[in-house]
């Protein structure tokens, strides 16, 4: 069936509002992590205007805290090393959401990857049914509204971060993140499957050199979703 202007317009309300509402399970998780980053930040070689500018323009929670906590104890190229080793994940979240990509505009397909993070894919990755400009609607006020959200928390964690206990400062934020992204996906098996495997996974290596429990989390929870897609398939079809 054609989806002609009319009705996209009709319906973009529609999905301005499903797009906030699947949002918002997965970006309050978020919060407690943001508040770790604007904690980091204050405690960090790092100048503090310099590590919040990390929250607008690297906008990758994992990546930002492994940048900030390196500061002045690891050379550049290390801390640019720690940050493409944490942000291998996204290679495979990239190579999942190409088929709905590819009937982007172009512009989309520069800008949307600067938006993706854990929890733009985890909602992305389940709306390949949508027509391509109610995709990329979706897609564009989810990932700006939790984009605004981080950029808001990171500050604040900055002013009152000092006051957090000791013992919930860096290290398991992270997981606390994947438990958000558990919640959103109770009813979505692999999803679900990738959100508590990798938050226990991440959880587990917690101690792990240059927050790379973080991405170990992410790949083992990857790894295991597809193990379960992949037997549902099976199973379907006999």
């Amino acid at each position: 069936m054609t989806v002609t202007s009319a009705d996209a317009s009709d319906r973009t309300p529609i999905v301005d509002r499903q797009a906030l509402a699947d949002l918002l399970p997965v970006a309050v998780p978020a919060v407690p992590f943001g508040f770790v980053i604007g904690l980091a930040i204050t405690e960090s070689a790092m100048p503090a205007w310099v590590g919040w500018l990390t929250a607008p323009l690297v906008f990758a929670g994992a990546a930002q805290l492994a940048m900030i906590t390196l500061a002045g104890s690891a050379s550049v190229w290390a801390i640019i090393t720690a940050v493409l080793v944490i942000n291998t994940r996204h290679l495979m979240y990239s190579a999942a959401l190409a088929p709905s990509f590819r009937q982007q505009p172009t512009w989309m397909r520069w800008f949307a990857p600067f938006l993706l993070v854990d929890q733009v894919f985890a909602l992305a990755s389940i709306q390949s049914h949508r027509s391509p400009l109610e995709f990329r609607r979706y897609y564009l006020t989810m990932a700006i509204a939790l984009w605004l959200v981080w950029n808001t928390v990171v500050p604040l964690g900055m002013l009152i971060g000092p006051v957090v206990p000791e013992a919930w400062r860096l290290d398991y934020a992270p997981p606390i993140m994947f438990a958000g992204l558990t919640l959103f996906a109770v009813n979505k098996v692999p999803a679900g499957v990738a959100a508590i495997v990798g938050g226990f996974v991440s959880l587990m290596t917690v101690g792990l050199r240059d927050r790379l429990g973080i991405v170990v989390g992410a790949v083992v929870g990857v790894l295991a979703a597809a193990l379960v897609e992949q037997a549902m398939a099976n199973r379907a079809t006999r």
